[in-house]
């Protein structure tokens, strides 16, 4: 319809018509990926098409980001705000795929953490790497995978990955931990297009008010709370 209204033989194709076709175009595309991000975002966790990680992986990062943002609190866990979909779709991503890392040794393994990063795996490499390793030390220390632990047990497990107690050969584990703890915080509170924080869940619970174009009549409002509610990047409202 679009291209037919831009270019027929019957109608001259002018500024204005150029301007609305694309506006019309960039409205629907809009539309079909807001339509596909909810019809992933009402799949149960369990049945989530992933982009990455395989059934070991994502059952590892199911329960890991469970423990780090856990769902007895006051606000919405991890899992409610399905921040393990954010971190699967980030490791098929550029960031996720190390495209714009420098990645050229050598690396200091032993060198202080505010070096930064000092291996070459990138974080997708690295999640691929150390999942299988922590899950094969968990039965080793515990008696059972990551995600077959209790609660206190994971939590300790956890410490221990930070504390670069757990052998892997690549990387540090405590370089994984802070890619895992990282994602984490991303997937919590990044737009809702990007498949963590369902339905602005964690901006509503810390009264974020996402991607609103103008707050020009709150400026010199001191001291009152802000009671609209978030919008999300697509126009959602919470």
């Amino acid at each position: 319809m679009v291209y037919k209204t831009l270019f027929s033989k019957e109608k001259k194709l002018t500024r204005r018509g150029l301007l609305t076709g694309a506006c019309t175009c960039a409205a629907v595309a809009l539309s079909a990926r807001y339509a596909l991000a909810q019809q992933e975002q009402s799949v149960p966790l369990e049945n989530y098409q992933r982009a990455y990680f395989n059934a070991e992986e994502w059952t590892f990062v199911m329960a890991a980001t469970a423990r780090l943002i856990p769902s007895e609190g006051n606000g919405p866990g991890a899992i409610e705000a399905r921040v393990p979909v954010f971190i699967d779709r980030q490791m098929a991503l550029p960031w996720g795929r190390g495209e714009h890392w420098y990645r050229e040794g050598p690396f200091e393994r032993d060198a202080p953490r505010y070096t930064g990063y000092q291996a070459a795996p990138s974080p997708a490499e690295a999640y691929r790497l150390a999942i299988p390793r922590i899950n094969r030390w968990c039965t080793e220390k515990y008696g059972d995978i990551f995600a077959g632990l209790p609660a206190e047990e994971q939590d300790e497990a956890l410490v221990r990955i930070e504390n670069d107690e757990v052998p892997i050969d690549e990387i540090r584990s405590g370089d994984f931990f802070a890619f895992l703890l990282q994602n984490t915080r991303e997937g919590y509170l990044s737009d809702p297009m990007y498949g963590g924080n369902h339905d602005m869940a964690a901006w509503v619970y810390i009264n974020f008010p996402g991607a609103r174009a103008s707050f020009a009549e709150w400026v010199e409002k001191d001291n009152i709370r802000y009671r609209l509610g978030p919008v999300s990047l697509s126009g959602e409202r919470a």
